[in-house]
């Protein structure tokens, strides 16, 4: 697992209205979302229409639906809850006492192809 320092604290995170923000982790930029005091990390973009993430919001149930057309994914394993059967590429994410990280598989060159 390769992890990126994000943020110090959730304090020094520029949070939207809506309780999530972009930012960016090694080479990706990855959308944040917080939750009944937890966070979350997933894909910059929507798999369907590539809408960004961050501009639509959190549901009752905690998923984050797209603001294009409206598709609802769950924040943790990046499953389609609204039935159209795309997926949102998730990531973890930890607080530890020096910060807030946010992590992925290295797949190397390899696993690129």
């Amino acid at each position: 697992m390769v992890w990126h320092k994000i943020a110090e604290s959730e304090l020094e995170i520029n949070w939207q209205p809506n309780d999530m923000c972009l930012v960016d982790a090694g080479d990706k930029k990855v959308t944040l979302a917080r939750f009944h005091e937890r966070l979350f990390a997933f894909a910059y973009k929507c798999p369907h229409a590539s809408g960004i993430m961050a501009d639509g919001y959190i549901n009752a149930a905690g998923q984050v639906t797209c603001p294009v057309h409206r598709y609802r994914f769950d924040m943790q394993n990046g499953r389609n809850t609204s039935g159209e059967g795309y997926y949102l590429k998730t990531y973890s994410i930890e607080k530890r006492e020096d910060g807030i990280y946010v992590g992925w598989e290295d797949k190397g060159f390899w696993g690129s192809l």
